[in-house]
């Protein structure tokens, strides 16, 4: 079926052409109609057509490593799919399925060579489109990526925050235990047993400034080490939030499909109980009129006698 030229001025990558280059594509591009459930293209098929969106809704999916369905784009009325396919000449790489009554333009790669070479200024427009498009799938797959909250973390320290990590590793640790044990007895033997030569005789007061001194410093900074391990306790909550809220949204997506699946199976068992029971009609009826067959052919001998 033909299109209005006046349609294609609602499509963004067509509003800039003229009445005659309108007028030309619309000649060329063909109106298709599709039902609910029907699917416009799978992945894996021949793209020998793009589609724009002029009424209804159509999601746009793929499927990923782990055999979840992602929404890749759920177009309005306007924005084209399955262009980069047919632009490429490669099979489609996502699966589109009407979930409503729905109306696109079918366009192929010829009309667009012949839109380009009338127009090379709407070239530039459709790449501009696409662009858009392909980043829009960046970010989407940006987002989609688990990361490993350390490596957040790591990435979002400064040189404060590590030092103050290490300190208080280092401060925690068995190792510092051991050494400043050792220090400890070693520094007090030293004094203690050479009492004339002690620079910091019995009670060692110089000592006790310095373990004074020591754990001012350290205070601070085991706080600063515990603000930061709230901040990692706080991001690895928000991931994980964000991954069950992903869990969640496959899980819906799957139930989705089931009902899917089940309203099919419905709508087969339906189908298959109307021809059942036309084909029970067909058979009474072809029944009655062997019996009025059978009638006629006994009442003709006694009309003969």
């Amino acid at each position: 079926m033909p299109c209005d030229p006046e349609e294609l001025r609602h499509v963004p990558l067509f509003e800039l052409l003229d009445d005659d280059e309108a007028r030309v594509l619309a000649a060329k591009v063909q109106i298709q109609r599709f039902v609910p459930r029907q699917r416009i293209f799978k992945a894996g098929d021949p793209a020998e057509h793009g589609y724009v969106m002029m009424s209804g809704k159509v999601n746009v999916v793929t499927t990923d490593e782990d055999q979840q369905v992602v929404v890749v784009d759920e177009p309005s009325h306007g924005d084209f799919f399955g262009f980069a396919s047919m632009l490429e000449r490669t099979p489609h790489q996502t699966t589109a399925m009407a979930l409503e009554d729905t109306v696109c333009l079918e366009v192929g790669r010829d009309d667009i060579a012949s839109l380009v070479e009338s127009r090379p200024d709407a070239g530039m427009d459709m790449l501009t489109v696409q662009a858009r498009q392909f980043h829009a799938a960046q970010k989407m797959v940006q987002n989609r990526v688990s990361r490993n909250p350390n490596e957040v973390i790591e990435e979002q320290s400064t040189f404060g925050q590590r030092l103050a990590d290490s300190v208080a590793r280092f401060g925690g640790s068995w190792s510092f235990i051991i050494i400043f044990a050792i220090m400890l007895v070693a520094y007090t033997w030293m004094n203690a047993a050479h009492p004339r030569r002690a620079w910091d005789p019995y009670p060692f007061i110089l000592l006790n400034l310095f373990l004074s001194m020591l754990a001012a410093i350290q205070a601070p900074v085991i706080m600063m080490s515990q603000n930061r391990q709230d901040i990692k306790d706080r991001l690895r909550g928000e991931l994980d939030f964000d991954v069950n809220r992903r869990a969640e949204a496959g899980i819906q997506s799957l139930s989705r499909r089931l009902s899917l699946l089940i309203d099919k199976m419905e709508d087969v068992e339906e189908a298959a109980r109307q021809a059942a029971a036309a084909a029970a009609k067909v058979e009474a009826q072809g029944g009655a009129n062997e019996k009025s067959l059978d009638g006629a052919g006994s009442i003709d001998p006694a009309r003969k006698q």
